[in-house]
């Protein structure tokens, strides 16, 4: 079998890398807030099992408080940005832990406040206060689990 050596200028190698690069972003083409909104469902059903796992009264109802609240808010905010934007399509699948500890708990929940942090940044002011609501319920929770547990 014979090998073919093909010449490419470097304008022509630009265009290829251009369009493998938007190639990988359409494959792997997640918003900020569909990121948000994933990790945010996700979040009520890791708090979940976190609250049945732990030992601590004050854990458990601290995650309880969570898992409760952040229904209606992830809710609210998928529902104005939807009105504004479209319909989410790419939601992601998250992996979710066992309970390995309150250590494991807080540095969670301080991971989920890095990324919204990252990725709210984009949004108009109407949704960034439904934003600021989720971050203190997250704060709120990392306050009773830090210092109440």
């Amino acid at each position: 079998m014979e090998k073919k050596v093909i010449k490419v200028t470097e304008s022509q190698l630009n265009v290829l890398k251009s369009r493998l690069k938007e190639q990988e972003e359409k494959t792997n083409n997640t918003t900020g807030m569909e990121e948000m909104a994933s990790a945010l469902m996700a979040s009520q059903t890791q708090a979940h099992i976190f609250h049945l796992q732990t030992k601590s009264y004050a854990e458990h109802k601290a995650l309880q408080g969570y898992y409760e609240d952040i229904d209606d808010l992830m809710d609210s905010l998928i529902e104005s940005y939807q009105g504004q934007f479209g319909i989410i399509e790419n939601y992601q699948s998250l992996p979710i832990s066992k309970y390995e500890g309150k250590e494991q708990v807080v540095s969670y929940f301080e991971d989920l406040m890095s990324m919204i942090e990252k990725n709210r940044a984009d949004l108009p002011s109407h949704l960034q206060n439904i934003v600021d609501t989720i971050v203190e319920l997250i704060t709120s929770t990392l306050y009773k689990i830090k210092f109440l547990a």
